[in-house]
């Protein structure tokens, strides 16, 4: 058992080992856990992959001497489960092993879960403790708690702008057909990172038609999202990459609803707000995150419609005196940080 080593010293090594899930458990939360015996980590795992063991029970297993686990505490960021599903209870193996105390970072906003799994630790005699570092592990789930109490998919916007303020020169006037870059290659290989993370990533029709993007992951390791795209009228040329068949693909239209090779044409009703009725087919659908690049009506619609959580904006060096604004987020004080010559602004909507 511990003694004098406070809850959250272990939990925030729960966290860290929960975050190295990211972009591999969706729809499953991330979740780390360790096993302390007299202040000493003596096991410890995450949820390494959706469909694979979760976290309780890969830390379980790494105890050398599982005669200690009787005298043990162990800590999660997030309740243990207590129903069936790919992999059985977790709730059930800590009270088989006979793990005397758990230390819970938040409840699971799951209706499956959701003190389920703490009432029958406490029903078998198990002590609980629950709220230890309940913000940071509401944050690190943020995906996960808005899919459960919002009932739609955590919305990250993302766009480079140049330092007075344009995301793009006029291209229509230009003549320019390849992306205009404002960010250095360092931010491009972080969006790359920030790709594998997501379930999904949406771009607008002119985005689509002007910088014909691939969407996929290419510049770090991980899966690329699912890839999305609004085109009311079904005007987006055949030869786009949008439309190789590398990666799975839907287009958000007016029309019809059809299947061509990897590409999913979904029909949705223009006539109100299409930004609710494209997430409610997301939800619907068990995705929990969408990361949004573009355009600059799209993203305004989302600004304007306050249907966004998170909002990543690079601005680099570059001037272009006129062209596309970029989107504008008020009344919100963003984090900043530095990737060389550029600023990364981080907003948060509260």
């Amino acid at each position: 058992m511990t003694s004098g080593v406070p809850h959250e010293t272990y939990m925030r090594r729960c966290l860290d080992l929960a975050g190295l899930g990211l972009g591999h458990t969706a729809p499953n939360p991330l979740v780390g856990s360790v096993v302390v015996y007299h202040d000493r980590i003596i096991g410890e795992g995450y949820h390494q992959k959706y469909g694979g063991p979760h976290a309780e029970v890969n830390a379980i297993n790494t105890v050398a001497d599982k005669s200690l686990l009787s005298a043990s505490v162990l800590y999660v960021n997030l309740e243990p489960c207590s129903h069936s599903g790919k992999t059985p209870p977790c709730a059930d193996l800590i009270i088989t092993t006979g793990i005397p105390e758990v230390v819970i970072g938040t409840t699971d906003p799951n209706p499956m879960v959701s003190g389920k799994g703490i009432r029958r630790l406490e029903q078998a005699g198990v002590k609980v403790t629950t709220g230890v570092l309940q913000d940071q592990c509401q944050v690190l789930n943020r995906r996960f708690f808005t899919f459960h109490n919002r009932k739609r998919p955590f919305v990250i916007l993302k766009w480079a702008q140049t330092s007075d303020g344009y995301i793009d020169v006029l291209r229509e006037k230009a003549g320019i057909e390849e992306p205009n870059w404002i960010s250095n290659e360092i931010s491009r290989i972080l969006v790359h990172k920030w790709r594998s993370e997501e379930q999904s990533i949406l771009v607008g029709t002119q985005t689509a038609l002007l910088d014909n993007p691939m969407l996929n992951v290419r510049q770090w390791p991980g899966n690329s999202p699912l890839r999305m795209v609004i085109d009311r009228k079904l005007r987006l040329p055949k030869n786009l990459y949008l439309f190789d068949n590398t990666v799975p693909t839907l287009v958000f239209n007016e029309t019809k609803d059809e299947q061509e090779g990897h590409t999913t044409y979904v029909k949705l009703n223009f006539n109100g707000s299409v930004l609710e009725s494209l997430l409610q087919y997301l939800y619907d659908k068990g995705l929990q995150s969408v990361l949004v690049e573009g355009g600059q009506i799209l993203i305004n619609s989302f600004i304007r419609e306050n249907l966004w959580d998170e909002a990543r904006v690079f601005t680099g060096t570059k001037e272009f005196g006129a062209g596309v604004h970029a989107p504008v987020i008020r009344q919100v004080s963003p984090e900043q940080y530095r990737i060389r010559e550029d600023v990364l602004f981080f907003y948060h909507n509260q």
